[in-house]
């Protein structure tokens, strides 16, 4: 049933033309499901993806001063209608491929604590977070921090990164004992977790819901518009799944 199945897949997505390239843009925290991803799409199609991450605020700027991405897999809901309004995305592509977990992680075993406390602790000096004005995650870090009362008190500790994958780094350089990142850098398919983690409650921060979109220099490649479809089906759901995402 899994060989039948696994036909059926590639046969649904197989293209008769050539095989095409596209430009995708995708939002720093989804770097690694994306290159698995990636891969069973070109297996299934052939068409190749020439990929750049970074911040969807970053990704957002670019796009609307002529950048050729053709898809962006954005890590909110807001920047893909905003480039629909704009006209530099097309209407109707928008959706979301995946719903987003904010963790507070330290790169050290035991170090995070299953309630946050740990923010409080005289053992942290540095709280590494993604830019809020850019990041998704990086603006549910705050709204967490304000929520527990702590946003005064931690302002001055507070080291902000560009991304959700630079404050990560900071992290796990020791730049920062702690840092609000994505569930998905922390919790890789297959391996086990990496330091220590506590996954924030979702009633502190407002969900993060990442839509994808085709971009207007995407809207006549045919490559572009089989990569959303293929983000929708069975096998890309379950590798976002696997990745800690929701759907």
């Amino acid at each position: 049933m899994r060989a039948l199945a696994s036909l059926l897949l590639l046969l649904a997505f197989a293209t008769p033309a050539q095989a095409g390239e596209v430009q995708v843009a995708v939002a720093a925290n989804f770097a690694g499901p994306m290159a698995r991803i990636g891969e069973a799409f070109t297996a299934a199609t052939g068409h190749v993806l020439k990929v750049s991450t970074g911040s969807t605020g970053k990704f957002y700027s670019q796009v609307i001063s002529g950048a050729p991405f053709e898809v962006l897999l954005a890590a909110d809901d807001e920047t893909p209608r905003k480039l629909v309004a704009s006209n530099h995305a097309v209407a109707g592509t928008p959706f979301t491929y995946a719903i987003g977990k904010l963790v507070l992680w330290s790169a050290k075993l035991g170090f995070v604590d299953d309630q946050g406390a740990v923010l409080t602790s005289s053992k942290v000096s540095h709280v590494s977070v993604a830019n809020a004005k850019t990041a998704p995650y990086g603006a549910a870090a705050m709204e967490v921090l304000k929520r527990r009362g702590l946003a005064e008190t931690l302002a001055p500790r507070l080291v902000t990164g560009e991304s959700i994958a630079q404050a990560y780094q900071f992290v796990a350089t020791g730049n920062a004992e702690i840092g609000f990142v994505a569930l998905s850098q922390v919790v890789v398919p297959g391996k086990a977790a990496l330091g220590s983690h506590w996954l924030v409650p979702q009633n502190l921060y407002s969900e993060i819901r990442q839509d994808a979109v085709l971009l207007k220099p995407g809207e006549k490649n045919p490559a572009a518009k089989g990569l959303l479809d293929f983000l929708k089906s069975d096998a890309a759901r379950r590798i976002i799944r696997e990745h800690g995402y929701g759907l």
